[in-house]
């Protein structure tokens, strides 16, 4: 059975981390490892550091960007969320710089891209494998873990490709009270 540890981001924040014999490490888990020697204590260092990893160049729109993405943990945000972060924070960049970079974060398996309803998509600072359950009316994300859905059946791909990720997201929405 897979046992859950229990650590803290370098910002404070708790998180959980699968055994490491079950995952590869990502860049995100490395910086978030409390234990590990390569981890200064000083966020834009670290997030520098993990850009370096992936082979990006950690200009001053990704080093920003990459801070407030992570700086709090494991989270779910829009690119009109985190520019709006970006602006309180007195960093002005453009929509579409955020949306670039969130998309370089995400082929380099910095975050995880979720998209809900096709028109609204979120990204995902826990890059490794789970589901959401979406809650209507909130516009929100919360995480499943993986070992708690079961997919049984999965279709067999064209010729020439494979499944690359399953995502599931369950849609949830508050009871309505029936009066009777």
């Amino acid at each position: 059975m897979n046992e859950m540890i229990r650590s803290r981001s370098p910002f404070g924040a708790p998180f959980a981390q699968a055994d490491a014999q079950d995952e590869p490490v990502l860049p995100v888990a490395q910086l978030r490892d409390i234990n590990t020697t390569r981890r200064t204590g000083c966020p834009f260092h670290d997030v520098r550091e993990m850009l370096k990893d992936v082979g990006l160049r950690p200009t001053r729109q990704r080093l920003a960007l990459g801070w407030l993405l992570f700086a709090k943990g494991d989270r779910h945000v829009t690119a009109e969320i985190l520019h709006e972060e970006a602006i309180k924070a007195r960093f002005p960049v453009s929509l579409a710089t955020v949306y670039n970079t969130l998309h370089q974060f995400t082929e380099s398996s910095l975050l995880r891209e979720v998209a809900v309803d096709g028109s609204k998509t979120y990204f995902d600072t826990n890059a490794s494998d789970h589901h959401h359950f979406f809650l209507e009316g909130q516009n929100d994300l919360v995480d499943i873990p993986a070992n708690d859905v079961a997919v049984q059946l999965l279709p067999e791909p064209p010729e020439g490709y494979e499944v690359a990720r399953v995502d599931v997201v369950v849609r949830l929405r508050r009871k309505s009270t029936a009066r009777g």
